[in-house]
């Protein structure tokens, strides 16, 4: 038997996922994007550049944005996973999420999950972000339908009035 024949070693990877409690049987080789979608059924994770350039597959690790197209599946055991799926409480939707519908900042919505995230990242670091923190934050989320003004719009008014979106 070749090494190529071999079976590749399972490892067990334990995190929390949403708020809940999640474990896995993976590759080591496992991207984190595949898991998710492919193992966990959480399609709101999207796939496109697969290098860490358009922000589709955003997801928070510990709060903080990854990319889960480059990160390995393994590297989030025992840590905190949060998706797009996990933002909503029930049938109430986030404040991000529900600025973002208000100002038409969305289209196709295929960039749409990854920005909402990276946004609750920032708004977890900053109160009162400026224009230029917004515009760092989501410098690593490509839009190609908005045009961006209308994201910026939706965040600045949730930053400047966040009691219109609880």
């Amino acid at each position: 038997m070749s090494h190529i024949d071999q079976e590749i070693p399972l490892m067990r990877v334990d995190f929390k996922l949403n708020g809940a409690h999640a474990s896995v049987e993976v590759e080591p080789r496992e991207m984190l994007i595949d898991v998710l979608r492919d193992r966990l059924h959480l399609k709101g994770t999207k796939r496109s550049c697969d290098v860490q350039v358009c922000g589709a597959c955003t997801v928070l690790l510990d709060g903080n944005p990854a990319s889960s197209c480059t990160t390995l599946c393994a590297d989030a055991h025992e840590r905190e996973i949060t998706t797009i799926e996990g933002l909503a409480q029930g049938r109430q939707l986030d404040p991000v999420q529900r600025a973002f519908i208000a100002h038409g900042a969305l289209q196709c919505g295929f960039c749409t999950p990854g920005m909402i995230l990276a946004v609750k990242s920032m708004l977890a670091r900053y109160d009162n972000p400026s224009e230029e923190t917004v515009r760092h934050y989501l410098r690593g989320n490509i839009c190609r339908c908005t045009g961006y003004v209308k994201i910026l719009e939706a965040i600045m008014d949730l930053v400047h009035n966040p009691s219109k979106y609880q």
